[in-house]
């Protein structure tokens, strides 16, 4: 994991992207899925499976973990599975209110999905300094994470 200073970006691996707001932090394997995040199904939290369907472990689909409500804000992690793993991870919903919230998604969310990535689990590090944004993120990944089945 890469050591934060004022000086390195903690996102400069390459894996890890930024698109729309401050909560559109996404990740991928090094083989990336072909699966859409969120194509289809429902925007209920929580609700699970929203790609494929059936038992098929080598198609790839996507599942949203409940909203974790945390002192700042909610905080909600979106996985893509394909072939029983984890193959990419989002974060749809996260606090973004103020420049100061902004400032720590962009060092802390690329981190968190990296290590997803890495660890194929829940079972990461929370980032120094963001305590509240990793519990949140930890406590919706677990719950994606089991929606999954994995």
């Amino acid at each position: 994991m890469p050591i934060a200073s004022d000086s390195t970006p903690l996102y400069g691996w390459g894996r890890a992207a930024r698109s729309g707001s401050a909560c559109s932090w996404s990740g991928e394997t090094a083989a990336p899925s072909t699966a859409t995040a969120g194509s289809s199904g429902s925007t209920e939290p929580g609700n699970g499976d929203t790609g494929s369907s059936g038992n098929n472990e080598g198609a790839a689909r996507t599942v949203t973990g409940s909203v974790a409500q945390t002192r700042w804000g909610p905080v909600q992690v979106q996985l893509t599975i394909g072939g029983g793993k984890i193959t990419a991870a989002s974060v749809p919903q996260c606090p973004d209110n103020n420049p100061r919230d902004q400032e720590i998604n962009s060092d802390v969310l690329p981190i968190l999905v990296q290590e997803t990535l890495d660890a194929q689990s829940a079972d990461i590090d929370a980032v120094s300094g963001a305590t509240v944004m990793s519990g949140g993120y930890v406590q919706s990944l677990q719950a994606a994470i089991d929606e999954a089945g994995l």
